[in-house]
């Protein structure tokens, strides 16, 4: 039987924003997201992802600042723009919000698409004084099904932990988008590419996923932020990027994601993940298996 040309496709443009978030300056922040959104929506991008922490900036100084500028997701002002502008461009967005849910504070990743909130990824792994702000994560590594494929999310230190990937593609995750603020890796070779890049690379051949990764630029409150957003092909070779070191600007890659389970087949005899040894290490505790994925 011959199958239809394109029938079996899921073909579409991925964007990365680079962008400066000022630490502080929600509305500002907002209305550069926004028209950074626009800008790539009308280049042709279904799929846009923005930094970690895009509308409040990243390094707070205090508790009570970082209180001030947390927002419910959704319902905040900051969610309900993107909702908008998502279904004005009929697009679908992953992005880094500071959450408040009552008493407690995230640095949370938002999934939105053109008929609006979709859900919500908190971050797993506090990086450094991250911990004085926010409570660990408690939703897992969801993957959200949508009519594009289906996104995982998770956030910069997230990415640093080998499990984190491998939890969305054991749920079927075509594309994980990840919000970052990467910053300098002690010994790295100014050379060379960031270290970052190269965990994305690995992570998107190990698991057969494409990986967008969305970083800031600039220097906040004396800490630098290393740039360089990467779109990667399930592969692992980058196919948009990387970006500046210091500007901003947004990168974008033609993707099919049909390929990350249609061609996980290395060669007649192996694939990544279902040639995991199970019977010789134990499954990764938390995960939710989804039959057929692999």
């Amino acid at each position: 039987m011959v199958q239809a040309k394109g029938r079996h496709e899921s073909e579409l443009k991925v964007a990365c924003i680079q962008m400066e978030p000022i630490i502080g300056e929600k509305a500002a922040n907002l209305k550069s997201s926004i028209a950074m959104i626009a800008a790539a929506a009308k280049k042709g991008a279904k799929l846009i992802v923005l930094p970690e922490l895009a509308n409040t900036g990243y390094v707070f100084e205090t508790r009570e600042e970082a209180f001030s500028l947390a927002e419910p997701v959704p319902g905040g002002p900051t969610c309900d723009a993107w909702i908008q502008i998502a279904a004005q461009h009929g697009v679908y967005l992953v992005a880094g919000i500071t959450e408040r849910d009552g008493d407690a504070l995230y640095n949370a990743s938002v999934v939105i698409g053109p008929n609006g909130y979709i859900g919500t990824f908190r971050k797993v792994h506090l990086w450094n004084e991250e911990n004085l702000f926010f409570e660990p994560g408690n939703l897992g590594f969801p993957v959200f099904h949508t009519p594009i494929g289906r996104i995982g999310t998770f956030i910069c230190y997230d990415g640093w932990f080998p499990e984190s990937y491998r939890l969305c593609a054991l749920q079927g995750a075509d594309i994980i988008c990840v919000p970052t603020n990467w910053v300098p890796i002690p010994g790295q070779d100014p050379k060379r590419e960031a270290m970052a890049n190269i965990l994305c690379m690995a992570a998107a051949h190990s698991n057969s996923v494409f990986i967008a990764a969305a970083d800031r630029v600039g220097t906040e409150r004396g800490q630098l932020f290393n740039g360089q957003s990467l779109i990667v092909s399930y592969t692992g070779w980058p196919i948009g990027g990387p970006a500046s070191p210091t500007k901003e600007e947004i990168i974008y890659a033609n993707v099919n994601l049909a390929d990350a389970r249609r061609k996980r087949n290395w060669n007649e005899y192996n694939q990544v993940l279902r040639d995991r040894r199970t019977d010789v290490y134990s499954e990764m505790l938390g995960s939710k298996i989804e039959p057929g994925w692999y």
